[in-house]
């Protein structure tokens, strides 16, 4: 089915107002592209000249705050299956926004079937999906709820209107299931006539992975830092048998966090853990390569400001070992409601190591933006 040339108008209409931080998206797009994207993405009946993405109901923008020009994400999708978490990381981006407890969303099949329906009525072309930037789509509400069971099914459904399916999870046990694992392989195929199919075919690239965070190989650190999370032993165990069952897999060793000494101190007179010694991520890099992950992703660690809360102990104590990292003349830097270290201070002590390591042991390693950009 094609849309109408009435349709393609408005669709064009609304593309001619979007704001100009989006507009990146919808420059050199033939027509009938540009107007599937505005029908799908802009608002319908806003009074306001300029319009950004925030029609959709479940299957939305990936980030809908960010400039192309600066985060070129492109054309793509994110689906936050869940409402928070339960695993109450202490260092999770999400805290600046979600709430402070995991919950169904409401009326979310209903929604999500609706967004599909419209992705198939305006012919939207094809783009990655990601489950969940926000939220663990694997967390323990899905084993009662089945909400990302759903939602993969309703992908494999219209899996043309869609390329790389994403599962960014703390539990690849529950993936690892029978019921889901029939479902990863399914999707980790474009069917025929898939506009990718050959593409992906000719680069080897697959329609799946799943991408698991792992970022401590010591079960006492996990415990302090990942609270409600799965073990260690259980997400390395989870990871095997996706593996096993031919499931792609990235691991995500993220955050990174500083090392002693500190500038002659040690990180127990921050009171803040040896979270990640050298020989603990040589021991995560080397099962990395032993299973054969697609690569590795890294990022320094954020010290976020969650709201409407206050750092707890443990972050104030990371922020103090930041800020003496990055004293003069440096300086720690604070942007998007969370502070982080100057990039040559990070690079320095931090992420530099990480990447000698994954060298070593013959991993690629991708910075968890260019991991996302760079995702089909």
């Amino acid at each position: 089915m094609s849309l109408s040339t009435t349709t393609i108008q408005e669709g064009l209409a609304l593309a001619a107002r979007v704001h100009k931080k989006y507009k990146p998206v919808w420059d050199g797009r033939e027509p009938s592209e540009a107007a599937a994207l505005g029908l799908y993405f802009l608002p319908h009946r806003s009074a306001k000249l300029e319009l950004g993405p925030t029609r959709p109901r479940m299957i939305k923008w990936y980030c809908p705050f960010a400039d192309q020009a600066e985060f070129p994400t492109g054309h793509r999708y994110c689906i936050n299956v869940f409402t928070g978490c339960e695993h109450n990381c202490e260092y999770c981006y999400a805290k600046a926004y979600e709430p402070g407890h995991a919950s169904c969303k409401t009326h979310f099949t209903r929604s999500l079937r609706r967004d599909l329906e419209e992705l198939e009525a305006y012919e939207v072309p094809a783009a990655p999906v990601h489950l969940s930037n926000s939220t663990d789509p694997f967390q323990r509400l899905e084993a009662e709820s089945g909400q990302t069971r759903f939602a993969l099914e309703q992908i494999l459904r219209y899996r043309r209107h869609f390329t790389s399916v994403v599962i960014l999870t703390k539990n690849p046990g529950l993936a690892a299931k029978p019921e889901y694992l029939e479902l990863l392989q399914m999707l980790n195929e474009l069917p025929a006539g898939h506009a990718s199919r050959d593409i992906f075919a000719h680069q080897g690239l697959p329609g799946l992975r799943v991408e698991v965070s792992v970022a401590f190989w010591r079960e006492d650190v996990r415990a302090l830092l990942d609270p409600g999370a799965p073990s260690v032993e259980d997400r390395l165990n989870g990871i095997r048998l996706l593996r096993q069952a031919g499931i792609p897999v990235v691991l995500r060793i993220d955050p990174l966090f500083p090392r002693s000494p500190i500038d002659g101190k040690s990180l127990d007179d921050f009171q803040f853990p040896e979270a990640q010694p050298l020989e603990d991520l040589d021991r995560l890099l080397a099962f990395a390569a032993e299973v054969g992950v697609m690569h590795v992703v890294y990022s320094p660690a954020k010290i976020v400001l969650p709201r409407p809360r206050a750092l707890s102990p443990l972050m104030r104590n990371l922020k103090r070992v930041y800020e003496q990292l990055a004293a003069p003349p440096n300086k720690l830097v604070f942007r998007g409601g969370s502070w982080r270290l100057p990039p040559e201070v990070a690079n320095l002590h931090v992420v530099q190591p990480f990447l000698d390591l994954c060298r070593r042991h013959g991993l690629a390693a991708q910075f968890c933006k260019q991991n996302l950009i760079t995702t089909p």
